[in-house]
């Protein structure tokens, strides 16, 4: 794994949560519904090798039927690579009843400040040892200030240790938006990364990359860049498509820039990989 890299607090993992098995996708769903085993397969074969740490698995686009769609994705992805996985779903029922098929502790995508889903899913996260995803949101707000990100993740905390979960088990999401409808959406995100690693030591900080450029040209572009200005604000997970090389480039890049990765051993492993872009 290439994800431990030396920072002035100490050492901090780049957790990769590899996002392509997600039913939101077109391919994927079509996958689904077709029960094509051998798809699926290769898309956990082809991010475990692309340097995951986690795999996610949604079928949350199946409405009624999403328990028996993710416990098949759960079969086969288990089945082709010894990576935890990244169970994403909203709903407490789903989460309960895919737990006991699963081979090693996941990460459990999301809770939030809500109380159906903060009390429907911490519980069973506490219970079995399962890292979480927490939203800056709650059943007020969807965080969009500095202000209210920090805020909520204050508040995602104080639920975690009373609930008994390690904060170095917590993910906190600060929520992006797309820069194309909301300009102040990317420096709101990456003052929150920095305050809440800053406010509280241990805890960890988690976003997808896709919603900042939404409605953009070049997209790919967009998401690469803010990558690299949330590294440097201390971002120190990340839900994307380890496959995509310049995109795991400008991880490898950012990373060594602002000194998590020792003397650039990993960009240099990267580089003789071939998979620098």
């Amino acid at each position: 794994m290439l994800r431990i890299f030396l920072h002035g607090k100490g050492l901090i993992i780049m957790l990769i949560v590899a996002e392509r098995i997600n039913s939101s996708r077109k391919s994927i769903a079509a996958a689904i519904e077709a029960k094509d085993r051998d798809f699926i397969h290769n898309e956990a074969v082809v991010q475990t090798k692309a340097g995951a740490d986690y795999i996610d698995v949604n079928a949350g686009s199946f409405v009624g039927e999403e328990i028996e769609r993710l416990k098949w994705l759960i079969e086969i992805v288990q089945g082709a690579t010894d990576l935890p996985l990244c169970i994403d779903s909203p709903d407490s029922e789903v989460i309960r009843s895919v737990l006991p098929l699963l081979d090693r502790s996941p990460l459990i995508n999301s809770i939030s400040m809500e109380p159906l889903r903060l009390e429907g899913i911490l519980p069973l996260a506490v219970e079995r040892g399962a890292a979480v995803v927490g939203l800056c949101q709650s059943e007020e707000v969807m965080a969009e200030t500095i202000e209210e990100k920090v805020r909520l993740a204050s508040e995602l905390v104080k639920a975690a240790l009373a609930a008994g979960l390690p904060l170095d088990q917590l993910y906190i999401d600060p929520l992006v938006y797309p820069v194309s409808s909301n300009p102040l959406s990317g420096p709101a995100v990456l003052e929150a990364i920095h305050q809440i690693m800053e406010h509280h030591p241990g805890v960890h900080t988690i976003c997808g990359l896709t919603n900042i450029s939404y409605g953009l040209p070049k997209r790919k572009l967009i998401n690469r860049t803010f990558l690299v200005a949330a590294i440097a604000r201390g971002l120190d997970a990340v839900i994307m498509d380890p496959t995509d090389p310049e995109l795991f480039g400008a991880l490898m890049a950012g990373l060594a820039v602002v000194a998590r990765d020792e003397y650039c051993m990993n960009y240099i492993s990267a580089y003789r990989e071939g998979r620098l872009n």
